[in-house]
């Protein structure tokens, strides 16, 4: 038996079995995923994995062939977020490099920026 109803995603006007609630499977996904993220506090998560994934790829625009001088404000400019990071890593010299996964960066004079990939043998001094 069919009957009209209305998806409860994106309020179409539907035709379909009793039980169908939604007019694509793209729909029911939103709707599940909204639901997810209200629910458990994972907006915050995807959020900061936005802010991480974009830092992460400004570094490598900005070198992409590995070790580069810039300006930090080339990068505040490109949208880079200084206050996120996924770890830092300590020289024996005791400088602090910030990474965003395999890309990383010191923080030099002058407003310079010193951007670096990740290398195996870092992993012995990673904080």
């Amino acid at each position: 038996m069919e009957e009209e109803k209305q998806c409860q995603q994106c309020g179409i006007r539907m035709t379909g079995r009793l039980d169908k609630r939604f007019c694509s499977n793209q729909c029911r996904a939103n709707a599940h995923n909204a639901g997810r993220r209200q629910n458990s506090g994972e907006q915050l998560i995807l959020s900061v994995n936005s802010i991480l994934r974009r830092n992460r790829t400004i570094l490598k625009q900005a070198s992409p062939q590995g070790k580069t001088t810039t300006y930090r404000q080339v990068l505040q400019v490109a949208g880079f977020d200084f206050r996120h990071f996924t770890h830092l890593y300590r020289t024996k010299q005791g400088n602090t490099y910030h990474f965003c996964y395999d890309y990383g960066y010191f923080l030099l004079p002058d407003e310079k920026v010193l951007i670096v990939n990740w290398k195996p043998y870092m992993e012995q001094n990673k904080v």
